[in-house]
């Protein structure tokens, strides 16, 4: 037996997870990113109505995002078993 045959489980399913994780970071600074850059003509003291509700819809798609993205790694990685977990 080598050393990849008798690597823990718990310890794979540990880097898997944190890995995971460490994707969702990016996915998160990179959603981000584009609402600033798409949202955010020119910072003044106050947003007008254009750039609240450009806002608004971005972080509404981020929800929608995340929620996919967390049904789907509660569905694949975390919780494997023969009956997926379901998210509502």
């Amino acid at each position: 037996m080598n050393e990849e045959q008798s690597a823990d489980p718990q310890l794979e399913n540990f880097i898997l997870t944190e890995t995971q994780k460490q994707r969702f970071q990016v996915l998160v600074h990179g959603l981000t990113d584009t609402c600033w850059d798409t949202c955010m003509g020119r910072p003044s003291v106050r947003l007008d109505s254009k750039t609240e509700v450009c806002i608004m819809n971005c972080v509404e798609r981020f929800i929608d995002a995340t929620t996919f993205i967390t049904k789907r790694l509660m569905n694949t990685t975390k919780y494997r078993s023969d009956e997926p977990l379901e998210f509502q």
